[in-house]
């Protein structure tokens, strides 16, 4: 089928109809069928669109979906609202929405900004940005961040508005603004996302977009996103049976435009990497090494990899992941986890091979070789499909990254 743009009807039932066949194959994203399936989806999705407009949801609604999406309980939403009754109240349709409010909604259940800032609650939010509603500086984590470097205090024994005004102009130089609203127009997803580590995510992620500005960081080149394609993903994977592939591979994405920064996460923030646009819309990848081996080094990096490729389009949007041994129930994470293992071994021959079904160390080493691959991803994969993180647990390059990374 040779696809255009959809105009009527008629096409378009003819695209849903090759799109329910194109489902029941279940093709690799990289085969015929697959690239045909994305194009028809992305095609229909357009017409849909345009002739079947949804209106959006009211901001109760939109949290009640979220609620009963996520299994929250009125109690779940305390630490946003400040109390069970400002929850009921809201629930009820009896309390507007404050900027500070929306900022913790947007980010802690994913629901965007504009959803929740319609004319029912606009005028209470523009009241409270009027009046200078901002960041609670005190709560970024200020001695972490001086004792790493990110702020310098000029005094030895700073007083607190000396150490808060550091702070402030150290967001504010690399997330492009203060103000509340500002920062509530940020798309913050991801897997890591909890509302009480808002301050130290934040000043993670500015730390991060700081740093790739460095020279030995940042791109070496502009991002085009049509470069994200089989082939260059093929190249990247097989980069992992390199000695110096981890090494190799920022390299690489560097030299097509994307800055890669490694930096250790904060205390309690469970963060493995993440993925966002700067503000000038340039693609960054972060990691933190949490786990220092090599499967999963290769993981986190192809699945931020795919939210580049698949998920971010606004300046600010940022993905932040913490890779857990359960899918995810956020949908873009479990596509992005989906590619990530098939761009890794591809699904069919996966499916076809013998070591998956009786796993040893020959068969791990000769599976990989076949495929070009660190023996290590073969190794974190059947831990993963078992739930057995004890079984190969020597193989998967516990580590490895840390002393890859040192040795350069």
């Amino acid at each position: 089928m040779k696809a255009a743009v959809v105009k009527t009807e008629q096409q378009y039932r003819e695209y849903m109809a090759r799109i329910e066949e194109l489902v029941l194959l279940d093709p690799t994203p990289d085969s015929p069928e697959g690239e045909e399936l994305e194009l028809l989806s992305v095609l229909v999705e357009a017409y849909e669109r345009k002739a079947f407009p949804i209106k959006k949801p009211d901001p109760v609604d939109a949290v009640l979906f979220r609620m009963h999406e996520q299994d929250l309980r009125q109690a779940d939403l305390v630490p946003y609202f400040g109390s069970r009754s400002r929850v009921s109240e809201f629930l009820s349709r009896q309390r507007p929405l404050t900027v500070p409010i929306v900022r913790e909604l947007a980010a802690g259940l994913g629901i965007p900004a504009d959803v929740l800032v319609q004319d029912s609650v606009a005028p209470k939010i523009q009241a409270d940005a009027d009046a200078g509603e901002e960041l609670d500086w005190s709560k970024f984590p200020v001695s972490y961040m001086s004792s790493r470097g990110w702020i310098q205090i000029p005094k030895r024994r700073a007083d607190t508005r000396q150490r808060l005004e550091a702070v402030q102009a150290f967001i504010q130089q690399t997330l492009g603004g203060a103000r509340a609203g500002v920062l509530a127009r940020r798309t913050i997803k991801g897997d890591a996302f909890q509302w009480p580590a808002f301050y130290a995510l934040t000043a993670w992620q500015a730390r991060v977009l700081q740093k790739a500005n460095d020279k030995a960081f940042r791109a070496r080149s502009k991002f085009e996103l049509k470069v994200l394609n089989e082939t260059f993903f093929a190249e990247l994977v097989h980069l992992s049976s390199d000695p110096k592939g981890p090494v190799r591979a920022l390299e690489l994405l560097r030299d097509v435009g994307i800055a890669v920064v490694i930096e250790a996460h904060l205390p309690k923030t469970k963060l493995d990497g993440a993925a966002m646009l700067s503000a000038s819309g340039d693609p960054v990848i972060g990691l933190t090494l949490r786990f220092d081996r090599l499967d999963n080094f290769w993981f986190t990096l192809l699945h931020e990899c795919v939210h580049v490729w698949r998920h971010l389009s606004n300046p600010g949007d940022v993905f932040l992941d913490r890779i857990a041994d359960k899918e995810s129930n956020e949908q873009v994470e479990k596509e992005a986890n989906r590619y990530a293992r098939d761009l890794l071994i591809p699904r069919a021959q996966w499916k076809a091979a013998s070591v998956r079904q009786m796993p040893t160390k020959a068969g791990i080493v000769a599976f990989a070789n076949e495929l070009g691959i660190h023996p290590s991803i073969v190794a974190g994969r059947i831990q993963y499909d078992t739930k057995n993180y004890a079984v190969f647990a020597d193989m998967v390059g516990r580590g490895e990254v840390s002393r890859i990374f040192e040795a350069v």
